[in-house]
């Protein structure tokens, strides 16, 4: 198993167990024999708000990474990804906001395929590739304001 899903694996343990985890970049470096970036990487990609997590930090000698679920309700979660969207959206970051909202019970999983359906590459194929992340981004939060209206 890679290095990576290591920590990943390690910091969900202890979301599970206490409701929240709080790590040290340098300490949870050693644990794992990595470089604390590889630290930084991990939870960049794998506890980010699109994927349903709040990372607070504090920098310095005392400091801290303090990681929590986030557990709203399926109408915020649904108004949190609208805002969180922005002008542009990837397939990537599409699926995995889809899950996001599968997950916190904001979106049914036939839902979710119809959604990436509208939103994959293949079915925006008449839209010039530079603007399709753009178009693909104002399609989704359209889709989303119509789940809740």
């Amino acid at each position: 198993m890679a290095t990576s899903d290591l920590i990943a694996r390690f910091i969900l343990e202890e979301l599970d167990s206490q409701g929240f985890a709080e790590l040290r970049r340098s300490s949870l470096a050693e644990q794992f024999s990595c470089v604390p970036s590889q630290i930084n990487y991990v939870i960049s990609t794998r506890f980010s708000p699109e994927r349903g997590f709040v990372v607070e930090s504090r920098r310095g000698g005392g400091g801290y990474i303090r990681i929590k679920r986030v557990q709203p309700s399926p109408g915020q979660l649904v108004m949190h990804t609208i805002n969180a969207v922005g002008t542009s959206l990837d397939c990537g970051t599409a699926s995995a906001l889809c899950s996001n909202l599968v997950s916190g019970g904001a979106l049914s999983e036939q839902a979710a395929k119809l959604m990436l359906s509208a939103l994959s590459d293949a079915a925006l194929r008449p839209v010039p590739q530079q603007y399709r992340d753009g178009v693909r981004a104002a399609i989704f939060k359209q889709m989303l304001i119509s789940t809740i209206s």
